[in-house]
C-alpha cells in the first residue's frame, strides 16, 4: 500500500469510501515519542488492516493559550516516525477543518461527569470535554475498527471508552501498556520542556510510585499521607496524588483486588501525570454454567491465550465421585465420609500432549471421569454438604494468588465470588446434547441415543439448579453468553476482549 498523507476532512472521506479493508486508528497531538512508537507498532502487528494515525493538536483540551503555544510541534519527524513504525496514512487537519465555524454538525460533548469529576478533571476543567469532541469528531470522520490508546492516560482512556459505549459504536479498543524510558519515567510529549533537575524530580516521583507498588504487594495497604509527606520532602510539587478504584475512579475499597495509584505534579512550568496499577493478588476468571455449555473446552483455551492457570473443578467432583464409586463408598456416614476426604489428594498435572491429567490419590483418572456412569452419579455427590465444602477449600487454596482461570457451577457465586471476571456460559439444551454426543462419538467410548441425552442433561440442569448448597445460578455481576451458534473460538475471542476491557495491559504483562 502506498503511503498517504490526508489534510482536508473531504479528503479524508474520499479516502475512506475507496479503502477496501477495515482501519486500525491512533490519534495523537503529534511530538511522536517511543510511546507512540509502540501504538503504531502494536496495531501493524495485529492484522492486516490500514493503519491510520492523526495528527491534530486539539485546542478543545487546553487550560490556556499560553500551554497550547508552548505545545512541542515536529510534523515531520513525526511523519517520518509514523511511516517508518507501520503507519499506511496519516491525517493531519488543521482547526478550521476539524471545527467549521457555520457547521452546525459538529457535536461539543461533554464527558462522564464521574469519570471526568476525578484525578486531571479536579483541576483542568473542561479538558475531557474537549477530549470527547475531538474523538468524537474523529471516529465519525474515520469510522474505524479499532482504536489504540496508551494506558499512560488512564483517565482519558476510561473516558474514551465511555463515550464509546454511550455512542454505541462498533469500535474496539486495544489498549497499550504504558511505555517507559530507561529511568522509569512515563514517556510524554510534555517531558521534552524538562530541565535536567525537573527530569531528576519526574524520575524521583516515578520511582517512588513503583517502590509504593512493591511495598503494597508485601503490605497490601498504601498510607498517603506518608507517601505524600516523602514527596514533599523530596520538594516534589503534588498536585493530586489518589488510590482510586481503576474503573469507576471512586475511594478505594477494602475488598478491592486491584486498584491504582495515581499522581500528577508540576516540575516547573509543565504539569506531568503518572500512576501504577495495585494487586492484593492476580486476576481470577470464574465461568460457571450448565453442563455441556462448553466451559472446560473454552477454559482451557482461555487459560492458554491469556496464560492463567486451568482449574477444572469439575473434574475434582468427578475425581471424587470415581473413588467413591471404586472403592463402594457409602457417603450417606459422615464420620465416615470426614475421614476419607481428609485422605483424599487430587491434583492436575500436564501430560506430554500439553494437555492435563487428573489425579486422585496418585490414579490417573483423565479419561474415566468422563464416563455417562459417573456424569449419572456426580451431580447427587457434589450436593453432599462435606464434599462441597471440602472441594471449596481445596480451591480457594488454589486461587489464593490469583492468576487462574475456573470453571463449574458455583465458581462466581460460591469458589470466588470476587473474582474480576465472571462469566455465565450457556446454550440450548439440544445444542449442548449435540456437543456431548460428539464429544462421546469422538471418543468412542459409548453409544447413547441423542434425546436419551437430552434428558440426561434436563435431569442436571434440575438436580443442579434445585440443590440446596451452593446451586447453579448466574452470579448477579457475570455476563450471560448464550453461545448457541458461536464456534468455540469465537466464544473464547468474546471473553479475552471483555477480559482486556477489565484487566488493565500493564497488570496482565506482570
Amino acid at each position: 500500500m502506498n503511503k498517504i498523507i490526508i489534510r482536508k476532512t473531504e479528503e479524508l472521506k474520499e479516502w475512506r469510501r475507496n479503502l477496501q479493508s477495515d482501519i486500525n486508528f491512533i490519534p495523537t497531538m503529534g511530538n511522536l515519542h517511543d510511546g507512540h512508537q509502540k501504538l503504531i507498532s502494536t496495531a501493524q502487528s495485529l492484522n492486516c488492516n490500514t493503519n491510520l494515525l492523526s495528527i491534530f493538536v486539539n485546542p478543545l483540551q487546553f487550560d490556556s493559550k499560553e500551554d497550547l503555544k508552548s505545545y512541542p510541534k515536529t510534523i515531520d519527524k513525526d511523519i517520518e516516525i509514523a511511516f517508518s513504525n507501520g503507519a499506511d496514512a496519516i491525517f493531519i487537519p488543521n482547526v478550521t477543518d476539524m471545527y467549521p465555524k457555520k457547521n452546525k454538525s459538529i457535536s461539543y460533548l461533554k464527558a462522564s461527569k464521574e469519570l471526568s469529576s476525578a484525578l486531571c478533571g479536579l483541576t483542568r476543567v473542561g479538558h475531557f470535554d474537549g477530549v470527547c469532541t475531538v474523538v468524537y469528531r474523529l471516529l465519525k470522520l474515520i469510522q474505524p475498527k479499532n482504536l489504540f490508546l496508551g494506558e499512560k492516560d488512564w483517565q482519558q482512556l476510561l473516558i474514551i471508552k465511555n463515550l464509546i459505549e454511550e455512542k454505541k459504536f462498533n469500535i474496539k479498543i486495544i489498549p497499550v501498556p504504558t511505555q517507559r524510558d530507561s529511568d522509569g519515567v512515563p514517556f510524554s510529549s510534555r517531558n521534552k520542556h524538562l530541565s535536567k533537575n525537573e527530569r531528576k524530580t519526574l524520575k524521583l516521583f516515578s520511582n517512588e510510585l513503583e517502590n509504593a507498588k512493591i511495598i503494597f504487594k508485601k503490605d497490601k495497604k498504601i498510607d498517603l499521607k506518608q507517601l505524600t509527606k516523602k514527596l514533599k520532602s523530596k520538594n516534589i510539587s503534588i498536585e493530586y496524588l489518589e488510590h482510586l478504584h481503576p474503573y469507576s475512579l471512586k475511594k478505594v475499597q477494602s475488598n478491592d483486588n486491584i486498584s491504582i495509584l495515581a499522581g500528577a505534579i508540576k516540575c516547573g512550568k509543565t504539569r506531568l501525570i503518572d500512576h501504577v496499577f495495585l494487586m492484593k493478588r492476580k486476576p481470577i476468571i470464574a465461568i460457571d454454567g450448565p453442563a455441556g455449555s462448553g466451559k472446560s473446552t473454552i477454559t482451557k483455551l482461555i487459560a492458554k491465550e491469556l496464560n492463567l492457570l486451568y482449574l477444572d473443578t469439575g473434574a475434582m467432583y468427578r475425581a471424587i465421585s470415581w473413588l467413591f464409586k471404586k472403592e463402594k463408598i457409602d457417603y450417606a456416614e459422615e464420620s465416615e465420609l470426614k475421614k476419607i476426604l481428609n485422605n483424599i489428594s487430587i491434583i492436575f498435572k500436564s501430560n506430554s500432549i500439553s494437555q492435563q491429567d487428573v489425579f486422585i490419590n496418585n490414579f490417573c483418572v483423565t479419561e474415566e471421569i468422563r464416563s455417562q456412569e459417573i456424569s449419572a452419579i456426580v451431580s447427587k455427590i457434589s450436593s453432599i454438604k462435606k464434599v462441597r465444602e471440602f472441594l471449596v477449600y481445596e480451591q480457594r487454596k488454589i486461587g489464593q494468588s490469583g492468576g487462574l482461570v475456573a470453571e463449574g457451577r458455583d465458581i462466581g457465586t460460591t469458589v470466588f465470588p470476587n473474582a474480576e471476571l465472571k462469566i455465565f456460559l450457556t446454550a440450548s439444551i439440544d445444542e449442548r446434547a449435540k456437543r456431548r454426543k460428539s464429544e462421546l462419538d469422538l471418543r468412542g467410548t459409548e453409544e447413547i441415543d441423542f434425546n436419551q441425552l437430552k434428558e440426561l442433561i434436563r435431569k442436571r440442569d434440575f438436580e443442579d439448579s434445585t440443590r440446596k448448597i451452593s446451586p447453579l445460578k448466574k452470579a448477579n455481576d457475570a455476563i450471560e453468553l448464550l453461545t448457541d451458534g458461536y464456534s468455540i473460538n469465537e466464544v473464547v475471542e468474546k471473553i479475552v476482549n471483555i477480559y482486556n476491557l477489565k484487566i488493565p495491559k500493564e497488570i496482565q504483562l506482570e
